[in-house]
Parts: C-alpha cells; structure tokens; sequence
C-alpha cells in the first residue's frame, strides 16, 4: 500500500516539485524545483569549489551553522540559509 512517502513498488517517492523553493547561500538568494540535492552541488550553484569549501545551513538565532559533506544530500525548504565555510586557511 503507498504511503505518501514510498510508491507502490516500495520506492522512495519523488520529491521534485514543480513549484520554485527560495533560500540562500552567503546572502545571495537563488530557487530550484529540485528540493533534494548534493552539498557539492549547491556549493557549486554559488560558484564555489567544492574543494575548498563546506556547505554550512543556519538555524534560527544559532551562531554557528551545522556543516555538510559534499555527498551528503541536503533537503531544501523556503527560506533556508546555508553559508560557504572555508575548509581551511592559509596563515603567513
């Protein structure tokens, strides 16, 4: 029997809308109909190397963001706000 989030053949049900979702990285805002996606990819979105950065996502009044791998898939919701964290820093 398919419950709203499996089919009938026991799939994952597909989460894609075609309705835009609006949020943000580093302030900037972009959409997407994809609701699910890679770390990476929206590092990626941003212009950002994978690489050399994290995906962070902020939570409320937080000071600090939780952090993403970049395979990790992350779920997106209106108005979230994710953040480029550098992996590192080079110190002179």
């Amino acid at each position: 029997m398919p419950t709203p989030d499996r089919a009938e053949n026991d799939q994952p049900a597909v989460t894609e809308l075609h309705k835009r979702v609006e949020f943000s990285i580093d302030g900037k805002a972009y959409s997407t109909t994809v609701r699910r996606r890679s770390a990476a990819d929206l590092l990626r979105l941003a212009g950002l190397d994978p690489g050399r950065y994290d995906l962070g996502q902020l939570h409320g009044h937080h000071e600090h963001p939780s952090r993403f791998r970049d395979d990790q898939i992350v779920e997106i919701h209106p108005g979230d706000r994710f953040v480029s964290i550098r992996q590192r820093a080079d110190v002179a």
